[in-house]
């Protein structure tokens, strides 16, 4: 046989490409009905786009935590607001933590567009002390973010002064509760 006859056997065996491939599974994968994000009892009070760093002591540097929306959520039963960052495409928690009345928002050296302040962070496994840079698009952003989290603080701070009271009206239910026990 010679290598022209060879080569036209080959292109005989050879198997047209078809449009109509399908391949079965090898493992099935169930959908889903619900992702709970633990979101669902809260609502947004403010919610924009920002890039999120970090600031990495032992190499006394920056590092970038991710880019996505930041949203102050209002909890609907403790009425507490909380910072919660997602990172974009994979939704990864970023930043998450308390807007605390402790927490100062100061400005970025060289930067309008951003601020620095620090927390207790949970977006990991355990609670950390971070500090935190975010940076917005532009300084309008930027001081809008501060109007909304100088708020949160605010409303945090008047659910914390509320409380006390709250308290003490129960100890003086329970202790009126223990006298009326200890009379019968």
């Amino acid at each position: 046989m010679s290598a022209a006859e060879e080569h036209n056997t080959n292109e005989e065996e050879q198997v047209e490409p078809s449009p109509e491939v399908h391949f079965e599974p090898v493992m099935k994968l169930e959908q889903l009905d619900e992702i709970k994000t633990f979101e669902e009892d809260e609502t947004v009070e403010f919610k924009m786009r920002a890039k999120l760093f970090r600031f990495d002591k032992e190499n006394n540097e920056w590092k970038e935590r991710g880019t996505g929306d930041v949203k102050l959520l209002k909890h609907k039963e403790t009425k507490k607001i909380r910072l919660l960052m997602r990172r974009d495409k994979t939704h990864k928690i970023c930043a998450n933590h308390v807007v605390a009345p402790s927490i100062t928002l100061q400005t970025n050296v060289g930067s309008d567009r951003s601020w620095v302040y620090n927390a207790m962070d949970f977006s990991e496994a355990s609670q950390v002390l971070e500090t935190f840079a975010i940076r917005f698009a532009n300084s309008e952003n930027a001081n809008k973010f501060k109007e909304a989290f100088e708020d949160a603080q605010k409303h945090n701070k008047s659910l914390s002064e509320d409380k006390p009271d709250e308290k003490s009206e129960k100890e003086t239910e329970k202790e009126s509760d223990k006298d009326g026990e200890k009379k019968e």
